[in-house]
């Protein structure tokens, strides 16, 4: 009896997809009000993030960058999902999701201070609702439901976002907070992009549940599984979890199916370990750019001039950015000391006393 409800429930979330891989429409009924120039727009950001992937990768092993984790095969998951939102909207994003809260508002050149460890990358500037990456895994879901309450409280008509790893939805941090959310009927959007490995260990062996998505029944929400890689359906399915927020219908768990093309982080990660080439080969058909290029090419809202023309701009922005990151003052321990309290306790009056002195030599 418990075998069979289980399966009834799994059997629920299917997962919801409106392109296929050959940019085709499957699903007229779902498709969102867009106009041409938006779903360029779309395009846009979506060719800029992998051009700045490409290149965050290059300064990396450079040594000019700092922490990175690489983002192609996530640009989908990452942008439609973000496209969807209001400005005021509140975006609690973990260490991949940059290219989020960049497109929220967030300056590149601080984006490349934060990969640096330097404090200017937490500076965020006033007016704009993004929260610091998070490094701690699932720590920004109970956050998520915080900030979302007080959203609430306060009778804002906005939602807060977050998204995390489908090795993030092992945490407990995970469950606590979509519980919290549930409880309190929230208007907050859970995010889980399921790239299939958290660090190295597959997704199969993370959990015995069939989806993700259908962790959301447990805590009394919606939920459902997205094609991460159908930059449509993912902006179609936020839009409407926002929307459902909004009314007062509480939180969603979004699952968007995606991959990454590259490492977990720079860090010493290396995919071919635990990746077989065949899934490589398997997901790169999926690529979420090819997808959405071959739809629009379809209408006749793409081609390789304007694709030419997002390329040179981001290679563009992304040197003046860098320019921008390099001319910053570099980080002192003093900075770091007195950023910590209002009024220093003695013992760090002591520290700032000692650094003081030796950065004056």
């Amino acid at each position: 009896m418990s075998t069979k409800t289980l399966e009834q429930v799994e059997n629920q979330f299917e997962t919801f997809q409106i392109l296929n891989e050959e940019g085709e429409v499957v699903n007229e009924a779902a498709m969102p009000e867009l106009s041409d120039e938006e779903l360029q727009e779309i395009m846009k950001r979506m060719v800029y993030t992998r051009i700045w992937d490409q290149r965050a990768i290059s300064l990396n092993r450079q040594g000019r960058l700092g922490f990175y984790a690489p983002v192609a095969g996530q640009e989908a998951s990452m942008l439609g999902s973000q496209f969807a939102l209001d400005k005021e909207d509140w975006i609690l994003p973990g260490y991949r999701d940059i290219p989020q809260i960049v497109f929220h508002g967030l300056p590149l050149h601080q984006a490349f201070l934060w990969s640096r460890g330097h404090y200017g990358g937490g500076e965020i500037p006033d007016g704009l609702n993004i929260m610091v990456p998070q490094i701690i895994i699932g720590a920004q879901i109970i956050q998520t439901a915080g900030v979302a309450l007080g959203l609430k409280r306060k009778k804002k008509e906005n939602i807060a976002i977050t998204y995390t790893g489908d090795g993030g939805a092992s945490q407990g941090d995970f469950y606590e907070g979509m519980n919290f959310a549930g409880a309190y009927n929230a208007p907050a959007v859970f995010i889980v992009q399921n790239n299939r490995f958290a660090i190295s260990v597959p997704v199969e062996k993370q959990s015995a549940a069939k989806t993700i998505a259908q962790k959301a029944v447990a805590a009394g929400i919606e939920g459902i599984q997205v094609d991460g890689m159908d930059v449509l359906a993912v902006y179609a399915a936020t839009k409407q979890a926002r929307d459902r927020a909004l009314a007062g219908d509480g939180p969603t768990l979004i699952e968007t199916m995606t991959y990454r093309y590259g490492p977990h982080t720079m860090a010493g990660d290396d995919p071919t370990r635990y990746r077989s080439s065949d899934l490589d080969d398997e997901w790169t058909k999926k690529d979420p750019l090819v997808r959405f290029r071959k739809f629009l090419e379809a209408k006749k809202l793409w081609s390789e001039e304007k694709e030419n023309e997002v390329v040179d701009k981001a290679k563009e922005d992304i040197k003046e950015a860098m320019k921008k990151a390099d001319s910053t003052p570099k980080q002192k321990v003093t900075d770091l000391i007195g950023f910590m309290f209002e009024e220093l306790p003695a013992n760090l009056r002591e520290q700032m006393e000692e650094y003081t002195a030796k950065e004056s030599k």
